[in-house]
């Protein structure tokens, strides 16, 4: 099994142990996954268009099959950051392209931020920006008071990945931690990059879906004004997941690849090296 060792995780606030999958070869991908882990959206949709690349899958602190709790907060994304580039580091690599999706979105953007030279590209899925995300409000509440709400094909998904009883406090702590970013806005900075996204200066393509029940209605024009050369697709057909649900996964595939393809020729600071198939853990 893959694992990294760190010292001192920010997340995990202590050593920590981080599985990560890997598949292919060719430029390094990291995909950073949402606030429920990776197998509750994987990238089985995205097996060809990948293909040509090197994938790298960590779970963060308190994910999957890493160290387990983790300490979350409404610092969590920046703290994601810093065991991001210790993971990187870890495996002696510098540039990459970064996936991120929903909380891995933030995690991405805010990676680009504060550290650009690592970053030969940045795709941004199923975006947050704004802190208090007032109409998901009872999302979050549902998540940390009935965890159970979200239905069997949802709690089967989580509790094979992150284990049973453990999945639960998982969703607990991560709908807590919206809340707490919610409290934190506290008439200071409406949006979770404290004034700083525009400041993003890496190639950077969002996708997002229409229907993401997630989104603020300003959002995306938030986000245009402070990146108005980013590229941005805005999938009719696309929910929250829109890499990997049915109605809008071949769409989503045809940016992804356009992006791939306009970064695939940038030389990275590690060799490619080859590795198994695409799998789920």
């Amino acid at each position: 099994m893959p694992l990294v060792s760190l010292s001192d995780s920010p997340l995990a606030g202590g050593p920590a142990e981080i599985y990560y999958r890997e598949f292919g070869s060719g430029a390094p991908v990291v995909f950073l996954h949402g606030g429920w882990g990776y197998d509750i959206y994987p990238l089985d949709e995205q097996a060809q268009t990948i293909k040509d690349f090197r994938i790298l899958v960590p779970d963060r602190s308190g994910y999957g099959r890493s160290t387990k709790p983790a300490s979350f907060g409404p610092d969590l994304h920046m703290r994601g950051v810093a065991e991001t580039l210790l993971f990187l580091d870890a495996l002696n690599l510098g540039q990459c392209i970064f996936w991120g999706h929903s909380d891995g979105a933030v995690i991405a953007a805010m990676l680009g931020i504060a550290e650009p030279k690592r970053c030969i590209g940045l795709v941004l899925e199923a975006f947050h920006y704004d802190r208090e995300k007032i109409n998901s409000r009872g999302f979050f509440e549902s998540m940390t008071s009935d965890p159970e709400s979200f239905g069997p094909r949802v709690t089967a998904i989580l509790k094979k990945e992150h284990g049973d009883p453990y999945w639960n406090q998982l969703l607990r702590n991560e709908g807590q931690a919206w809340l707490d970013i919610a409290h934190s806005a506290n008439g200071s900075a409406r949006d979770l990059f404290n004034r700083e996204l525009s400041t993003l200066d890496v190639p950077t393509v969002f996708i997002h879906g229409m229907r993401d029940p997630r989104t603020e209605a300003w959002e995306l024009d938030a986000i245009r004004a402070e990146l108005p050369h980013a590229e941005m697709h805005v999938i009719a057909s696309g929910g929250h997941s829109p890499h990997s649900e049915a109605a809008s996964s071949k769409e989503f595939n045809c940016y992804l690849a356009g992006a791939l393809r306009r970064w695939s020729n940038v030389t990275s600071q590690s060799a490619p090296r080859q590795v198994g198939r695409f799998g789920r853990s």
